[in-house]
């Protein structure tokens, strides 16, 4: 099969690879309709995900048609219409019945660099790296399922598969920055920015009742998108984005900050420059001044919730902390 695989820094390349089969009873094969790119495969490209090779598939946000099952697979059918989650589960470890999927401690098989790294490993996820298990990933003609019953969900035939394909990432990891950071009614919002996450979270904060939601980002076609949702919005090229909130909040700051950046996060002034030396020197892995803003601008006794894909893949845990 066709595939796009990585094959160094900054270079990719479409490359035949075998087609996948199934490996464990569990398994599913899904024959790929719709495949998403995510900020975070970036990071890949850009050589700061260390452990991947020459012809890993990349890709883990995916839709697709079930064409192979394996034995004990029993809620997932051929000719099955499905999304797959891009963090994998086993669905029955103590991690994954707690709800806290991305700690699963069974579905990475490659372990040992992230409890060297961080003292415990997560779980695998699709085309992203051999410390997260090696698993090829989705821009590509047919994948491997581990799990099939816990982490392909099946897509009802009236929703299109460029709408159901960011329910495998964007879209639950989006929620998951609102709902973390315990949003409800009357809550002023500020989400730092508007690619595909932010924009979830953005829209999860609204539909969780917030009061007012402020995007933050440069590129004016996001900042659109955003504004037609509802949302009131910041361009960091154009404002001072401590001061611009404390202006829109009366001087208290945001309730809820949901930083939806991440490992490669851009700015202005010194600090940011500082942040891209050390970054490219890889004396440092992110760029941390959107983090930085977000828990600077969060009003006193709020919630900060770092919810951006990178933060999420190479962190063993999923918290949020209280200013």
């Amino acid at each position: 099969m066709r595939a796009l695989c990585w094959t160094g820094v900054n270079e990719v390349a479409v490359e035949d690879v075998p087609d996948p089969g199934l490996l464990n009873r569990q398994d599913a094969v899904v024959k790929v309709t719709a495949s998403s790119t995510c900020g975070s495969d970036l990071h890949l490209l850009d050589g700061y995900v260390p452990t991947m090779m020459a012809g890993d598939v990349l890709g883990h946000e995916f839709v697709g048609e079930v064409v192979e099952t394996g034995p004990d697979v029993r809620e997932r059918r051929v000719g099955e219409r499905v999304t797959v989650c891009s963090i994998i589960g086993c669905g029955r470890c103590h991690y994954c019945k707690e709800g806290l999927w991305s700690l699963c401690d069974n579905s990475n098989p490659n372990p040992g660099f992230l409890e060297t790294a961080n003292g415990h490993a997560s779980a695998g996820i699709f085309g992203y790296s051999h410390a997260l298990g090696g698993f090829a990933g989705s821009h590509a003609e047919y994948v491997r399922v581990p799990y099939a019953d816990v982490n392909a969900f099946p897509v009802p035939d009236d929703v299109p598969d460029a709408s159901a394909v960011f329910a495998s990432d964007a879209v639950p990891t989006g929620w998951m920055g609102a709902d973390l950071g315990e949003v409800g009614p009357g809550d002023v919002v500020a989400v730092w920015g508007c690619g595909g996450v932010g924009q979830m979270a953005a829209l999860a904060s609204l539909r969780m009742g917030a009061d007012r939601v402020i995007v933050i980002d440069r590129f004016p076609e996001r900042l659109a998108m955003a504004a037609e949702m509802g949302a009131e919005i910041l361009n960091y090229d154009e404002s001072d984005v401590l001061e611009a909130l404390k202006e829109l909040t009366g001087g208290r700051g945001p309730d809820v900050c949901i930083e939806a950046v991440g490992m490669e996060s851009h700015g202005t002034g010194a600090q940011y420059a500082y942040d891209r030396v050390k970054h490219a020197l890889r004396l440092q892995t992110d760029r941390g001044i959107s983090l930085r803003q977000a828990i600077h601008a969060c009003r006193k006794g709020g919630v900060v919730s770092p919810c951006s894909a990178s933060t999420s893949a190479w962190s063993t845990s999923s918290r949020w902390a209280r200013s």
